[in-house]
Parts: structure tokens; sequence; C-alpha cells
């Protein structure tokens, strides 16, 4: 973490705020072998802070609401993995101000009736906004509680109409790298790429956000349109979304291809099986007060009952 970086923050930062250390090192071992110089060039430049969202209706669906407490606004928005903009938690917020997210369009294509490109008002209009209480879980070992803004994708996908080839739907973030400096480094091929089945698209629980907390989505945590996909680790909520391609075959996603052996297609949270440099038995809440434990990590993220049917005959112990 730079030394300016680390000064501002010491009054403030939580132990619970914190990626255990052996992840922290690891991973960073791996990303310094990639792209020392690059990165160095990446985010010497002053940081640009984002204005704040302006306000957003929505209508809460406590059907789809987990009970546990929200974390905090500036917890959600400060703590951030968003690589185009830096490998540090920080990074997103300090660097998210220089991205334009209007005008925004959409790039439809594949297995589907009627291809085109949508700018994001006409994405948007057919759907009403809910917010929707969601469990979040890193891949890292830690985790949130946020009060997301979206509609269900598989609406969108209905309106779509895919043909029966459709059996994945691919997602591909925005490749600007004059607003983005992290995609200057080469820590990741660019653009950032994702992909679902396509019933896990179907399924009610994935969303396409575009807010939190009653605001607009900020910058650094996806804006103008993300993915968020509960049961599994964090890195499947694809970011900044400009494409979604409909196939018949698997896509490519980014951590898989980064890192094969440690990053599958799947990757839905099982506490049972651990990543091959940590386990994944438990959890610490970011915002959770200095003496709290660790939490155990619940299968599907605590969304089993929903969403466990969908992997029926699959070896869930596997690492995919």
């Amino acid at each position: 973490m730079h030394r300016k970086y680390w000064i501002n923050r010491v009054n403030s930062i939580r132990p619970s705020d914190i990626t255990p250390e052996g992840v922290w090192l690891d991973r960073r071992r791996w990303l310094a072998g990639a792209a020392v110089l690059p990165l160095a060039a990446a985010v010497a430049r002053p940081a640009v802070a984002a204005p704040a969202p302006p306000p957003l209706a929505a209508s809460r669906n406590a059907r789809h609401s987990v009970d546990d407490t929200p974390t905090s606004w500036d917890d959600i928005t400060s703590y951030n993995n968003f690589y185009e903009f830096g490998t540090d938690k920080g990074d997103p917020r300090a660097h998210a101000g220089t991205l334009h997210v209007r005008p925004w369009s959409v790039a439809v294509s594949g297995e589907i009736e009627a291809p085109g490109t949508f700018t994001l008002e006409d994405l948007l209009k057919p759907h009403p906004l809910e917010e929707r209480i969601y469990r979040m879980r890193c891949v890292e070992r830690w985790s949130m509680v946020i009060p997301w803004i979206g509609f269900p994708l598989g609406d969108l996908v209905k309106r779509l109409k895919p043909t029966s080839r459709a059996k994945f739907v691919a997602f591909k973030t925005l490749y600007r790298p004059r607003e983005m400096p992290g995609q200057r480094a080469g820590w990741l091929a660019w653009p950032y790429v994702e992909g679902l089945r396509i019933d896990e698209a179907m399924h009610p629980l994935t969303l396409l956000v575009v807010g939190l907390y009653g605001r607009e989505l900020p910058n650094q945590n996806g804006a103008p349109l993300r993915l968020v996909v509960p049961w599994k680790y964090g890195f499947k909520g694809i970011k900044s979304i400009v494409s979604i391609h409909f196939t018949e075959r698997q896509p490519p996603t980014s951590w898989n291809l980064a890192a094969p052996d440690e990053y599958g297609f799947y990757a839905n949270v099982n506490p049972a099986v651990d990543h091959p440099r940590w386990s994944q038995a438990s959890e610490r809440r970011i915002g959770a007060s200095l003496f709290a434990a660790t939490r155990p990590t619940l299968p599907f993220n605590g969304y089993a009952a929903e969403v466990a049917s969908l992997y029926g005959g699959m070896d869930l112990r596997r690492w995919f």
C-alpha cells in the first residue's frame, strides 16, 4: 500500500477492513510479477474524486432481501476490488473520478432475435427498479451486506428473446485506459470478461445493478451498470458493462484466464472447498467491530435453498 494512502487512513482503518495478511501477500506477489513497471505508470497520477451520485428511486423487495445489517456507505464505496483503477482497496475511489459514464451504451449480440446497441436509458426503461439487500462474499475471505438497486437480469433476457442455441451469457467491461489507469498495467488481459450459464442468468436472484443505498452506482462500484450474483464469489460481479453476448459455448472469464488453477467458471461460494492458497471456511465482515470474530462462510453464501438445484449432479467439492 502506498505510504501516503496509509497515513491518510491510519486513524480510521479497522482490523476487520484488512484482507488477511497471507492472502494480501500471495495475491500481490503474483500481480507484482506480472506488471511492476506498468503499475507505477498507471497509478502515478493525481486522484480525481467522484462527486456524490444523485438519488435513485426504487421499491424494496423484502422477499429477496436478507435481514443482516447493511455495511455502511463509506465502507462499500471505499473498500473495493476494481483492478481497472488499481489493486489496492482504496484505488478505485481515489481514481474512478476519471471515468465518464454518460452517455453509455451496451451492445447486445449473439443468439437472440434482435441484436443491437442500446443506450443505458433504453435498456432500463421497461424495467421497474427495486432495492434488494444481498450478502456479498469476496474470494479473499471478506464480506459485506449491500442494499443494491437494480432489476432481474432474467427480465432483460426474456425481453431479448434468446434462441434455443443460447446456453451462456457473456459480459464485457468498458476498455478505456485513458480513464481507467489500471488498464495500462498488465495484471489482467483487458477488457475484463465474465459469464453465466443461461439458467443462472435467468435465476430471480441475479441482478443487473444501477445503484446502491438509494443512489446511482458510484464509479468505483461499477457504474453505471454491473452484475450481481449473490451466491457466487464477488469477482463474478462484472462492472461497467458495455457488452452482453449470448452464445452456445462457455465463454472465457478473466480470472480463469489469469489463473486457471485457482479461479473457475462457476465460482460458487463453497466453504468446504479451499482456495489453493487459503481456507474458505470463514470470512471477515467489513465494518464489524474491533473484537468481532470471523464468521462461518455459508454454502452458496446463504442462498443454497434458492440456487442449489441449479447444480444437481455436479461435484460441489471441486474448485470450479
